[in-house]
This record gives structure tokens, C-alpha cells and sequence, in this order.
């Protein structure tokens, strides 16, 4: 019976051929915008709820949402950074020993990691020279503090050292009566330890053969799993901006307006101008570049961790074309020591401010030791966290007053977004233009910009 219904209309394709019609058409409606899009309509949807959660209150509802989000999110990379630097270690260890020239990958590595925080330390003291944000900054002196946290040139090699075999570090704070254990990591003595490890399986032959064959399915399930969380960036993206948004909004620049100009302009040059150059120098393209590791550079700077933006960095230096075992091995450890926003543009034009702001003269011995300190600084500081250690190191060196840096705490947040941002795109940069000059890639593939940034 049809209940006066006309009988349904037959379809004229055979059973076959409609399955396949249906299923174009499914998938032309589901078709979601690229990656990079995703990423950016993230970026607009969090500003906008950012905007209105401030308006309702750091204590609403929303505010509490967009934080819970984007801390999950870099909770969720951050889990996957200590196996994945560690299997992923291992591994670039087993296959250099096929590559000749893996001393000359380190050395050459290193020598990029020294050029460019020479130029960006560069352009950073001139800026600092001809802005002079010390003088005109309107901040309370009553500001300045000195720091819990300083930097010391014998950090480095502490932070070699390490404390146990996973390089993990538990803390705990007594705060209300109630106590909270708190686990944290070193990503440096992870390197360390897992250098040390794949050595030692490839010296002992064939013994070590099921720790390499393990470690190497360890290292591929990672990288589904980082495959998965990646996916949610332009999630992550929307609530980490949001936050950041209702958390610090924009109206403490205004003291220091002078000071975030000269920083974010030395950025955008060292971002938008050396790096393109130093690309088509090395005949690599520079919208293929930037396609590649556009992903990585919006998640550092939303997130403000090189740490948290790790796992999908290598990523994006494997999707320009780098090999996995030299990216394995470059990325984590520049990630820890390539620092061109926080330890070469930042503390130069910090440390210039703090001298004109308490009206102290600096000479050219004094422009020359702030570039010595941003180029092999960072490597002191490797095993801590935050620009803030840097800077104090800059400063301690030029004898400068350390509660200095505390004039400048208001606005770090927001100026960290940018320095984050520098610091990933050089950490892709520096392995790339190594692979190139090693004859390990012969250019920038066209990126694809569907694809996702990670390794299947």
C-alpha cells in the first residue's frame, strides 16, 4: 500500500553507479576548507569570543570555556612531547649512522643557529638604538623588581646533566593549606639521555636490534596519535586567543607602547624579510616555506611554547621535504637553543631600554657582549623557560640593573606571542636551509593545502 502516497520514483543508474553518485556527492558537501583556513577562521572566532567574554568578566562562563580549551589543547601536545622527542631521537641516531655526513649536519646546524641570531640581535640593537623606548616609556619605577628566576651562564651545563632517565622534575606548592605536586620537563636532558641511548643500541649490534625495531613502532603510534590532536588546532587556536584575550587584553601596551612597537617590528623584519631572504639565497621557495610552516608559527604563537609547538614543528619541517632522521634530531634541539625572538631580538632591545630608562650609557664593548650573549646565550639558558631568564642574563652581563626587567613584566604576555612565533619559524628554517646545502632536499615542494601538518 503507498496511503495515497505516489509510488517512489525509480532511479534510472544502476545500483553501482548510484552508489558512486551519492558518494560524490557526500563528500563535495563535506568538504571542509583547508587546514591553514581552519587555523585562521580559529583565530577570528577566538578573538571574537574573547572580546565578549571579557565584556561579561574573567569569572564567566565563557572566559572559564575558552581557558579550559586552549589549556587542554597544549596539555594534550604537551603529552606527546617527551615520547616523541625521545622515540624520535633514537630513531634519527639509527639511521645517521648510514648518512657520512652526520658531523657535518651537526656542525653546519650549529653555524646557521649562530648566523641568524647574530643578524636578529642586530637588527634588534638598532632598533632599540633608534627608537628609544627607554626614554620614552611612561611605566611607575615602582615597578621594577627584581626576578625570582635569573639566568646563569652555569645553567647549561647543569641542565645537561640529567636528573633522571626521563629528564621529568616534580615541584610542590603550599598554597591555602593545601598542597599540589606539579610534574614539569626538560626537554634538553631528554635529548641527552636519548642521544645516549641510541648510541649505545647501535654500538652493541645486533643485541640492540628489538630495542631499534620497538622504539621505531613506538615512534610511528605517536605519530597517529599527534596526527589526531592536530586536528583539533584551529580548536585549540580559537580558546588559547580567547583567553589570552580575556586575560590580558591590550590596554597595559599603552605605558610601554614605544618598547612593544621596537620588538614586534624587529620580529616582523627577522620573520618577513631576513628569513625570505635567507631562503632565496639558498634557492628555496619562499611561499612554499611559509606554506609548510605557517601551521606551526600560528600554534607557537598562540600557544607561547616552543615546548607545546614541538611535536608539529618537526612536522612541518618533514612536510617541506627535510628527512625524518636529520628533523628528528634538529628540531627538538633547536627547539631548546634556536631562540631568535627570546634570546637575540627581545633581550637587545630589552636591555636597551632598561639602560635608557635609568639613564645609563652604553658603549660599543656593550653592543658587542649583548650580540655574544644572544648568539651562545640561549644555549645557557637551554634547560629553563621563558625570555625572562634570558634577559636577565643579558642584563647581568652589562652590569645593568636587574629589577629592570620587571618594568616589562605587564606586557610580556603579549609580546611572547610574537617572540613564540619567531622561535618556531626559525626552528623550521635553520634544518631546512641544512638540508639544502647538504644536497638532502633539492627544494620546497608545493605544499598541499588540505593536508594536515603531521607525519602519518
Amino acid at each position: 500500500m503507498t496511503d495515497g502516497l505516489p509510488p517512489p520514483k525509480q532511479s534510472s543508474l544502476a545500483p553501482s553507479s548510484r552508489a558512486t553518485h551519492y558518494t560524490a556527492m557526500t563528500s563535495t558537501r563535506l568538504r571542509l576548507p583547508s587546514f591553514t583556513v581552519q587555523v585562521f577562521l580559529g583565530m577570528a572566532a577566538g578573538l571574537l569570543l574573547g572580546f565578549w567574554a571579557r565584556a561579561l568578566g574573567e569569572a564567566s562562563a565563557p572566559a572559564e570555556g575558552l581557558r579550559i580549551v586552549g589549556e587542554t589543547f597544549v596539555q594534550l601536545l604537551r603529552a606527546l612531547v617527551v615520547p616523541l622527542v625521545f622515540t624520535a631521537i633514537v630513531a634519527s641516531i639509527a639511521a645517521l649512522r648510514d648518512l657520512g655526513n652526520a658531523a657535518r649536519l651537526v656542525a653546519s646546524t650549529l653555524l646557521w643557529f649562530a648566523v641568524t641570531a647574530l643578524i636578529a640581535v642586530a637588527i634588534g640593537l638598532t632598533l632599540g638604538t633608534l627608537m628609544q623606548p627607554g626614554a620614552r616609556a611612561a611605566v611607575d619605577a615602582a615597578a621594577a623588581i627584581r626576578p625570582a628566576t635569573t639566568g646563569s651562564w652555569l645553567d647549561f651545563l647543569r641542565g645537561l646533566v640529567p636528573s633522571n632517565m626521563l629528564g621529568l622534575a616534580a615541584s610542590t606548592k603550599l598554597e591555602g593549606g593545601v598542597a599540589t605536586t606539579s610534574l614539569s620537563f626538560n626537554v634538553l636532558q631528554i635529548i641527552v639521555v636519548a642521544i645516549a641511548l641510541g648510541i649505545a643500541a647501535v654500538r652493541v649490534g645486533a643485541a640492540g636490534e628489538p630495542f631499534l625495531a620497538f622504539n621505531a613502532a613506538a615512534l610511528a603510534i605517536f605519530r597517529r596519535v599527534l596526527r589526531w590532536v592536530v586536528r583539533l588546532t584551529p580548536i585549540g587556536t580559537a580558546g588559547l586567543l580567547g583567553h589570552a584575550v580575556v586575560q590580558y587584553g591590550w590596554q597595559s601596551l599603552s605605558a610601554l607602547g614605544a618598547f612593544a612597537g621596537a620588538v614586534y617590528l624587529g620580529l616582523g623584519l627577522v620573520l618577513f624579510v631576513v628569513y625570505p631572504v635567507l631562503l632565496r639565497v639558498n634557492g628555496l621557495s619562499v611561499s612554499g616555506f611559509f606554506a609548510a610552516a605557517w601551521p606551526a608559527i600560528q600554534l607557537g604563537f598562540v600557544s607561547r611554547s616552543s615546548i607545546a609547538t614541538l611535536p608539529v614543528t618537526e612536522a612541518a619541517a618533514e612536510r617541506i621535504g627535510v628527512p625524518r632522521e636529520f628533523a628528528a634530531f634538529a628540531v627538538p634541539f633547536a627547539a631548546t637553543t634556536k631562540m631568535d625572538g627570546c634570546a637575540a631580538i627581545y633581550p637587545a632591545v630589552a636591555a636597551l631600554f632598561v639602560a635608557q630608562y635609568y639613564g645609563l650609557p652604553l658603549h660599543a664593548s656593550d653592543y658587542l657582549l649583548v650580540m655574544l650573549v644572544s648568539v651562545v646565550g640561549s644555549a645557557a639558558t637551554a634547560g629553563l623557560t621563558g625570555a625572562l631568564v634570558m634577559l636577565t642574563l643579558t642584563l647581568s652581563t652589562l652590569g645593568l640593573p636587574l629589577e629592570g626587567a620587571g618594568l616589562l613584566l605587564a606586557i610580556d604576555p603579549i609580546i611572547d606571542m610574537g617572540r613564540t612565533a619567531v622561535n618556531v619559524a626559525g626552528q623550521v628554517l635553520v634544518p631546512t636551509i641544512v638540508a639544502k646545502r647538504q644536497r638532502l632536499i633539492a627544494g620546497i615542494a608545493a605544499a598541499d593545502p588540505d593536508a594536515v601538518p603531521a607525519a602519518a
